[in-house]
C-alpha cells in the first residue's frame, strides 16, 4: 500500500502543476481523460460542461448480460480557486508537501487513480472483472465548477446524467480525512451594484457616491442578527468600483455570500437582505442585485447505513469519524434526497492560499478507508 500511497502523492503533484481555475479546467481535464484511457477504463468521455467520465464493470454470470445494477459514482472536482498565472511550484519538506490547490483538490482527483490501482491490484484486471449475479458499474468522474462561482455546474450535470438510480454519490476531498460530510450548507450569492450620477469630489460634493451607498448597505447587512443554530453566515467577499480618489463614484459593486445549515434560516436571511437592498434605492441612487450562485441544502440521516459504513471504514484505520456539514459537490445529490457523502484522503492546511499543504503520512490510511468503503458498497 505504501507504494500506491506514494504514487497517489506523485499523481497529485502532477495534477496540481496543471492550471485549472474555475471555468478554465480543460487542460487538467484532458490530462485526466488521457490517464483514464491509459488505465483501461471503458466509456471514457467528456461531457459538454467539461466533466471527464470513465467506468469499470463487474461481469455478469449470465453470458451476454450487461451491467444492470445500480452504479457507484465516485467524483472529485478538477477546479481550483487560483488564477492561471499563479505560480504552482510544489515543494516537499519532510512529510509535508506545499503547493497551491494541492489538497483542494488535486489530491482528491489523484485518489480516483489510487482507487483504480488498488482495485486492480487486489481484485481484478479490468479485462477480467469479477462475476456477479447483478453486475454493476463504478463510474469515476473528474468534474468541473465546484469552486467559487462555478455554482456546482459540473456536479449538476453528473446528477442529471445518473439521477436517483445509484448506490451512492461518493465525493472525494483531499484534506478532509476523518470527516464525513453528510449535510449540505445552503448558499445564495448576489452581485449587488449601486449606480449614481457621480461627479467631482469637490465641486459636486453632496452628490451621492455609489461607493458610499454600498458601504452604508454593507453596514446594514452586517448588523442583521443571524442565528447561531442553525449556523448562518454572511460575507461580502469582494468590492469593486469607482474611478479615482477625487471622483464621486458613479458605480460600485459587491459580491455577497449568504449561507445556512437550515433552509428556513437561509430563506429568512435572503428575505432580510433583499429588503435592505430594495430600501437602498432612492432619488439619485439605483441599487440592483443579481443572483450569481445558488447551492441547495440537504442532508442524509446520520443513521443511514452508508454513513455507518463510512464510520466503520475509518475506525478500521484507527481514525475517529466526525459527521459534519459543508458546501461541496455533495450538495446537489443531497438536495434531491439521493444518497451522497464526502470522504477525505489526508489532512492539510492553508487551503485556498498559495501556502496550501498536505500531510503525506495519512494518505495510506485515507486510501485504505476509501477502498474499503468502495469494496463494501460495491459488494466485492
Amino acid at each position: 500500500m505504501k507504494n500506491i500511497a506514494e504514487r497517489v502523492i506523485e499523481r497529485a503533484i502532477e495534477i496540481q502543476q496543471i492550471p485549472a481555475p474555475t471555468f478554465d479546467e480543460s487542460q487538467r481535464a484532458e490530462f485526466v481523460r488521457e490517464k483514464f484511457v491509459e488505465e483501461g477504463l471503458t466509456d471514457v468521455s467528456m461531457d459538454e460542461v467539461g466533466n471527464v467520465y470513465g467506468r469499470i464493470s463487474q461481469t455478469s454470470k449470465v453470458e451476454g448480460r450487461r451491467s444492470n445494477g445500480k452504479p457507484l459514482i465516485v467524483s472529485a472536482h478538477l477546479d481550483t480557486v487560483f488564477p492561471r498565472e499563479t505560480n504552482l511550484g510544489a515543494k516537499r519538506d519532510g512529510e509535508l508537501v506545499f503547493g497551491p490547490g494541492l489538497g483542494d483538490n488535486s489530491l482528491g482527483v489523484a485518489a480516483l487513480f489510487g482507487l483504480i490501482w488498488l482495485l486492480r491490484e487486489r481484485h481484478f484486471d479490468f479485462a477480467n472483472a469479477p462475476l456477479s449475479a447483478t453486475p454493476k458499474d463504478i463510474w469515476f468522474v473528474a468534474n468541473v465548477g465546484e469552486e467559487g462561482l462555478g455554482d456546482l455546474r459540473g456536479m449538476k450535470a453528473v446528477v442529471e446524467r445518473f439521477g436517483a438510480d445509484v448506490l451512492a454519490y461518493l465525493v472525494l476531498e483531499g484534506m478532509a480525512l476523518g470527516h464525513i460530510y453528510h449535510r449540505a450548507v445552503g448558499v445564495k450569492r448576489y452581485r449587488v451594484t449601486a449606480r449614481t450620477r457621480g461627479g467631482h469630489s469637490w465641486s459636486d460634493y453632496g452628490q451621492p457616491s455609489a461607493v458610499h451607498e454600498l458601504a452604508k448597505l454593507i453596514v446594514q447587512l452586517t448588523s442583521l442578527d443571524l442565528p447561531k443554530e442553525p449556523r448562518t453566515t454572511m460575507n461580502v467577499g469582494k468590492i469593486s468600483g469607482g474611478t479615482s480618489v477625487n471622483v464621486i463614484a458613479a458605480e460600485a459593486s459587491m459580491d455577497l455570500d449568504l449561507r445556512s445549515e437550515g433552509q428556513g434560516s437561509l430563506a429568512e436571511l435572503v428575505s432580510a437582505a433583499e429588503k435592505l437592498i430594495r430600501r437602498a434605492n432612492k432619488p439619485g441612487v439605483s441599487v440592483e442585485a443579481e443572483i450569481i450562485g445558488q447551492r441547495p441544502a440537504g442532508e442524509m440521516d446520520a443513521h443511514h447505513p452508508l454513513l455507518k459504513l463510512a464510520e466503520e471504514c475509518l475506525h478500521e484505520q484507527g481514525l475517529d469519524a466526525v459527521l459534519t456539514t459543508g458546501s461541496t459537490d455533495a450538495n446537489v445529490p443531497l438536495s434531491k434526497g439521493y444518497p451522497a457523502l464526502v470522504l477525505g484522503i489526508s489532512r492539510g492546511g492553508n487551503a485556498h492560499t498559495v501556502q496550501e499543504f498536505i500531510h503525506t503520512a495519512p494518505v495510506e490510511q485515507g486510501m485504505e478507508q476509501l477502498v474499503s468503503f468502495v469494496e463494501k458498497v460495491w459488494g466485492i
